[in-house]
């Protein structure tokens, strides 16, 4: 085969794969537009890191079609993505800085995580599955994001490498447990979806000197329970 005739052969490929790439970026820009920017998430340093952060790469094969829907998407271990909206929400509310010492508790599938540490100085996420913690070691790895990787139980935090400026919760909690609060180095902020069904909010903590925090709620959402948290008992009649 000549190569002019292997060119012409390739043709049809290349328009495929560029079609494909515009068609990603289409429904990135759409994710952005229609449902991150809706919800109030208008920094633009956020919405810029959408932009950068190829979230399909960090979705599992079967559910890529799904990257940039509102939707979560599940991941295994009966656990799920975040909405982009959310993730880019929480994001915003607290704030990051590249002064700051994030720590993020549920790894999932490493996108959270690649979002923390382009916006953060030290990124530590915490996974209670090691096999979500080495797939989110390989995504990162391939985008050449550095991140502090530990298979653990977070549920009260990881006091071992405390103190955080930013501690961000993936799994809903009925109650705080007071051990995050005291990981929250002076200034330091924290975001948790707190309470049960059918009622939770998004709260952020700060802590405003040794003994003195600060609490807003900030939405009603509602997300699955952090595994490893004790349910509050209940009074039977």
């Amino acid at each position: 085969m000549k190569l002019s005739e292997l060119c012409d052969n390739c043709k049809p490929l290349i328009f495929e794969s560029t079609l494909q790439q515009m068609n990603l970026e289409q429904a990135r820009i759409n994710m952005v537009e229609s449902q991150v920017r809706t919800w109030e998430v208008l920094d633009q340093t956020v919405l810029d890191l959408l932009m950068q952060v190829r979230r399909e790469e960090f979705v599992p094969q079967p559910y890529r079609s799904l990257a940039f829907a509102d939707m979560e998407i599940p991941l295994g271990h009966g656990e799920t993505m975040l909405t982009p909206k959310l993730e880019a929400r929480m994001l915003q509310e607290l704030g990051v800085r590249k002064t700051d010492k994030a720590l993020l508790v549920g790894t999932g599938s490493g996108y959270v995580t690649a979002l923390l540490a382009k916006l953060a100085g030290q990124v530590v996420a915490v996974e209670l599955h090691e096999d979500f913690t080495a797939a989110a070691q390989r995504r990162l790895a391939g985008h050449g994001i550095e991140a502090q990787l530990i298979t653990g139980d977070a549920a009260a935090g990881w006091p071992a490498l405390a103190p955080y400026d930013v501690i961000l919760l993936t799994g809903s909690v009925p109650m705080l447990p007071e051990a995050f609060r005291q990981q929250l180095a002076v200034g330091g902020r924290l975001l948790a979806v707190i309470g049960e069904l059918p009622v939770m909010t998004a709260t952020l903590v700060t802590r405003v000197s040794d003994r003195a925090f600060n609490s807003i709620g900030l939405f009603e959402t509602a997300i699955a329970p952090l595994h490893g948290i004790r349910q509050p008992e209940r009074f039977v009649f």
